[in-house]
């Protein structure tokens, strides 16, 4: 009976102890919250460098919160305004003719007095100014082939019809502007300059013996198709136009490269340097794809031809004499430039009939109303500037807090925390 008793007694303590632990977990995350840790909604990106945007494409505006950003950066409005006109619509007849200046107002985070950042969450606002939701009437029952518009009714039960909502390329004007924020970052830090360019569109591409080295702002931004290859630029536009008179669209590849960054940004496993990299830029609109480096075509070398052979520079520093790594070994930067390739389809929204379904369920044809871009490419480069910027800050932000609490003995002839001498570019 003893046994039995000291048997009853234990597992009174027991449960006693379980249930102590259950209510100190639910003081800790209180039941409705604990959604909220375990799961993300899909609006923000980023560890200590985070940004939040918001808005839809015909609602009053879109915006973004910064939030991590170090103080005193220098910053006003110019950098940010620089950034959103090469992504903003009605640049040329080869993007949508919508109408918006996207003017971006500063809303919080800035010391404007001095034109530094207070550390604190930076909120800005661009305003929407020339909505035509009319044209997306019929667009209320009938979904348009290969856009969101069934996967956001089959997820939420509701969207915003008009302009697609969310889904819109819209809403990246918070990453292009919470981008620039992370530039200057960048550019504080150790001259980071971060470039995209439009390397093909459909069949028609750069040649491969480019030096991607050698690109500068003022080459991306000569032609309105921002490849930096005058010839095959002429030839981009003639496709485009051919493309466009018919209301049809076409896709392409943008690459982009990012000049002086240090060595030692990224981590192994799980959170490789290329792996949130490539979250950032297949999370934009219309992407399709992603490579790094030698990508694809590294898989016709064999190991002799495809290695990054090191060697000693003449200022001591262990570099690669080529850079089929793309700037990334083992996921952790090397030093090297780094260079990305995103692929983006066609825009799904045309001018031609297309056969569709109904929201209930019955068959029917539609034809694209609205303002849509006939190739995405040209805006497309800085958006994926903008996503490789923000993974760049973020990856130097933990690497500071992770790495560098403690000092520590470099490997001879190798500046871990250092990066080449900055690249002379084009004024920004």
């Amino acid at each position: 009976r003893r046994r039995r008793c000291r048997q009853a007694a234990l597992k009174m303590a027991r449960l006693a102890l379980l249930s102590m632990a259950m209510s100190a977990s639910a003081l800790v995350v209180p039941q409705h919250r604990r959604a909220t840790v375990t799961m993300g909604m899909g609006n923000s990106f980023g560890r200590c460098f985070r940004i939040s945007t918001w808005g839809e494409s015909h609602g009053g505006g879109v915006g973004v919160v910064v939030d991590g950003c170090p103080p005193r950066v220098p910053l006003t409005e110019a950098p940010v305004q620089f950034e959103l006109n090469r992504r903003r619509p009605g640049q040329s007849r080869l993007t949508t003719p919508r109408n918006e200046s996207d003017t971006v107002e500063i809303l919080s985070g800035v010391d404007k007095e001095n034109g530094v950042t207070l550390g604190t969450p930076i909120a800005m606002l661009v305003r929407n100014k020339d909505q035509k939701s009319n044209d997306y009437d019929t667009m209320a029952q009938a979904y348009r082939p290969s856009h969101a518009d069934a996967t956001y009714d089959a997820k939420y039960g509701v969207r915003a019809v008009a302009g697609g909502g969310r889904s819109s390329a819209r809403e990246t004007i918070g990453r292009v502007a919470g981008g620039a924020v992370a530039r200057e970052v960048l550019k504080l830090y150790s001259g980071v300059e971060v470039l995209g360019y439009v390397h093909s569109v459909g069949d028609v591409k750069m040649p491969e013996d480019f030096d991607r080295n050698t690109v500068t702002i003022d080459d991306v931004e000569a032609c309105m198709t921002r490849c930096p290859h005058p010839p095959t630029a002429a030839a981009m536009v003639e496709k485009i136009d051919s493309i466009r008179r018919g209301g049809n669209s076409i896709g392409g590849v943008v690459e982009c490269v990012a000049y002086n960054v240090p060595a030692g940004l990224g981590a192994p496993v799980f959170d490789k340097l290329e792996a949130d990299l490539a979250k950032a830029c297949m999370s934009l609109p219309a992407s399709k794809g992603f490579e790094i480096g030698s990508g694809f075509g590294g898989t016709l070398l064999s190991g002799k031809e495809h290695n990054d052979e090191f060697y000693v520079d003449q200022d001591g520093r262990t570099r690669t004499r080529s850079n089929r790594s793309g700037g990334v070994q083992g996921g952790i930067s090397n030093g090297e430039t780094i260079w990305v390739r995103v692929a983006f389809k066609p825009t799904s929204t045309i001018g031609q009939l297309q056969n569709t379904v109904t929201r209930a369920g019955v068959e029917t044809e539609l034809r694209g109303k609205g303002r849509h871009d006939p190739c995405v490419l040209p805006r497309a480069a800085p958006m994926v500037e903008s996503m490789v910027a923000l993974v760049l800050v973020d990856a130097l932000m933990q690497q500071k807090a992770q790495c560098e609490l403690l000092e520590f003995a470099e490997p001879a002839g190798f500046n871990a925390l250092g990066a080449t001498p900055p690249k002379e570019l084009g004024v920004v």
